[in-house]
């Protein structure tokens, strides 16, 4: 040590209350520590009048004498327990604040496309077939419902749920639009029309484009929640770990036992602190690779989400394929009907044909008219926006033990700092890697596997990177065509007459939907005059049937809820 070296030490030995001045004082020389030990525990009454052997001492072992009890050492240690907690908490906050704002914002975004996607649907059936309309709204509701419980992680088929869609629609079309001269269908017609349904083709190719286009884009919006909520599980994980008894010795070591020596003003050395920080979060770090896959596999998951795999784009214009739809039962109607006077034993043919409603009828200029959308107002710049937040953090786990060792006070040039044992001059840091194998020969915490709760976590994420990269989509196909242009096509010919002679281009809705707007009013209004209609109809028929309206079984959010949200998705929140 140099000349000014051993000058300057014991000035700062003096200034940090070292023993050696400490036990000088008398009586007194334990009052400090008192002091300081009674803000942690009020009223408590263990603290020695003045420095004693401490024999019972198991981890602040001093090498002279100690103004700490068995007592205090439990205490101190049950506080650096919870001061770890804490900063553990605080250097997930940040984080864990995205992924929850972003989870809830996105789930109430889709549950209103959902509802928009019905409202076009039923707006179609409600005012351009009023024959069939409110009759037609039931299974419309029941529809979408499944679409929301699929979302939301419901074991249900999709390709079961349209089959149901269309399988319940046609009896319907049949006898409204093919046959409308006769009294309703009997449960008996109504099940071989159900039956027939899918042998006939009634309704083309349209139930199998659907199911393609709805089961790639509702899979990709249910594993992109799923990966959201996967995520808040891992920080919450995190955030109330349970350390082992070697890191709670050492958390005490490093934080407190230098008050037994009346080392009040004592900081460890960043070096030390860095060796216990990674002995206690070795377990932790461990997850680091894990975690930064997880937002590498979302990130991909997100640039995939558009054409046939974008749940906006398809929903919203699910009303057009609905609609295609019942076209191609028209433009078939006498070769169906024949068909189906035979297979059902229907006698009398039909006594006129049905009006013939020409395809710009479908036009809902009202309720389809969609205003210009700024490209940062769609869900799919918020995912970007979100996976660019994400990516800032994808170091979070391997940062921790440095984040920590920052945020405790730690000498940071390692100079005139607690060591442990003592104050050092100079402390020379020996850990280099990060995770349990890199630190075989760690001192200051025993090295081991990483807790249970820490191996199931990695294992949540190793499901979750592999069902977001089986999401992952091949962009280009031979011949310059993209598979979504190709699969949204669906398998459709020349006989399957699946040519969109509506007018597809001049009625498809934008599939982007100003979102901040919608949370001001109730979206299902256009729906309630409908759904009583229909209540009212089957009360007349003496049948008692369920509400069809998904809201009845998920209520929306009150007015302070919608602006809540709408303040999170303006970036308003405190």
């Amino acid at each position: 040590m140099s000349g000014r070296g051993r000058a300057v030490l014991p000035v700062l030995l003096l200034l940090l209350g070292a023993p050696g001045v400490a036990q000088a004082a008398g009586d007194a020389s334990c009052r400090p520590v008192r002091v300081a030990f009674q803000v942690l525990q009020p009223g408590a009454k263990w603290v020695p009048e003045s420095p004693v052997p401490g024999s019972d001492l198991q981890v602040c072992i001093p090498k002279g004498s100690t103004c700490c009890s068995r007592k205090m050492e439990e205490k101190y240690q049950a506080a650096a327990r919870l001061n770890m907690e804490q900063l553990l908490q605080s250097a997930s906050m940040e984080l864990k604040f995205l992924v929850i704002q972003n989870a809830a914002i996105f789930q109430e975004a889709f549950e209103i496309v959902v509802r928009h996607a019905r409202n076009f649907t039923n707006s179609m059936f409600r005012n351009h077939y009023q024959s069939m309309g409110t009759r037609a709204l039931k299974f419309v509701g029941e529809l979408f419902t499944d679409v929301s419980l699929y979302i939301l992680g419901s074991d249900i088929s999709v390709n079961d749920m349209i089959n149901e869609f269309f399988d319940s629609l046609f009896p319907l079309v049949y006898s409204h639009l093919i046959n409308p001269g006769f009294p309703d269908p009997s449960v008996e017609m109504t099940e071989c029309l159900r039956a027939a349904r899918r042998d006939l083709k009634a309704f083309g190719n349209y139930p199998k484009m659907m199911m393609t286009q709805v089961s790639k884009s509702l899979q990709a919006t249910r594993v992109f929640l799923q990966a959201l909520n996967l995520g808040i599980e891992v920080i919450n994980t995190t955030d109330h770990l349970k350390f082992s008894k070697d890191c709670g010795r050492a958390l005490l070591k490093m934080w407190y036992c230098s008050h037994c020596q009346g080392l009040l003003m004592a900081k460890p050395c960043v070096g030390y602190c860095g060796a216990v920080m990674h002995g206690c979060l070795a377990g932790v770090v461990e997850i680091d690779h894990h975690w930064r896959e997880y937002i590498s596999s979302l990130e991909g998951l997100t640039k995939g989400m558009h054409g046939i795999y974008d749940m906006e784009h398809v929903l919203l214009n699910l009303f057009s394929l609905v609609r295609d739809a019942v076209v191609y039962v028209q433009k078939n109607e006498g070769k169906l009907s024949t068909t189906i006077s035979r297979l059902c034993g229907h006698a009398q043919q039909r006594q006129y044909r049905s009006a013939n409603y020409p395809e710009d009828l479908f036009i809902d200029k009202k309720v389809l008219k969609v205003t210009h959308i700024e490209p940062e107002e769609t869900l799919s710049s918020r995912r970007r926006e979100l996976i660019m937040k994400l990516k800032s953090h994808s170091n979070f786990y391997s940062s921790l033990p440095e984040y920590i060792c920052t945020h405790s006070s730690a000498v940071q040039n390692d100079t005139f700092c607690w060591s442990g044992q003592e104050v050092v001059e100079r402390y020379s840091p020996q850990i280099t890697r990060n995770g349990v194998k890199a630190h075989p020969g760690n001192h200051e915490v025993k090295m081991k596997s990483p807790e249970p709760v820490i191996s199931q976590i990695i294992d949540k994420l190793k499901h979750i990177n592999q069902l977001l990269k089986g999401m992952a989509l091949p962009r280009q196909k031979a011949m310059g065509k993209t598979t979504e242009e190709e699969e949204e096509s669906g398998d459709c010919d020349d006989e399957d007459d699946c040519s969109r002679g509506s007018g597809d281009g001049e009625l498809r809705v934008r599939n982007q939907l100003r979102f901040l707007a919608e949370l001001a009013y109730d979206l299902d209004i256009d729906d309630t005059s409908a759904n009583k209609q229909l209540l009212n109809q089957q009360s007349k028929d003496g049948a008692v049937v369920p509400s069809s309206d998904p809201g009845s079984a998920a209520p929306r959010p009150g007015p302070a809820a919608a602006v809540a949200l709408a303040l999170l998705l303006l970036g308003c929140w405190p």
